[in-house]
């Protein structure tokens, strides 16, 4: 695999992701809409949404039910996701190229990025 290649797999893979992530946001926005567009907004209180959409295994069970909450934060996580699988997906490419200083650079970052997502919930 050559360095030409690579970037064009990794920048198709960052281009797919977006894309994906944001088709999945706007029909989640729309199935949110459809579900909800009589109710009344009151701005006195601020009401944070359940558990089921503030983690991961509550995000996929609330979007595979099509809740519109759940598919637009199911978008979210992938517009997350997109970045961190192009580190994973170079560091498989320099490994490929048989050079070990970026997969080694490339496995820190992936590293730091993976324990930053976890850290942060």
């Amino acid at each position: 695999m050559d360095d030409t290649r690579l970037e064009n797999i990794i920048g198709n893979l960052l281009r797919a992701g977006v894309l994906l992530a944001a088709s999945i946001v706007v029909f989640g926005g729309i199935v949110y809409l459809v579900g909800h567009h009589s109710d009344a907004t009151q701005y006195q209180t601020f009401r944070i949404e359940g558990p089921d959409v503030r983690t991961i295994p509550g995000i996929l069970h609330s979007a595979a039910q099509f809740r519109g909450e759940g598919l637009i934060q199911l978008g979210l996580l992938l517009l997350i996701a997109t970045p961190i699988a192009r580190v994973a997906l170079a560091a498989a490419g320099f490994y490929l190229e048989r050079d070990h200083l970026y997969v080694v650079v490339s496995l820190i970052v992936l590293a730091v990025l993976l324990y930053s997502l976890v850290q942060s919930g």
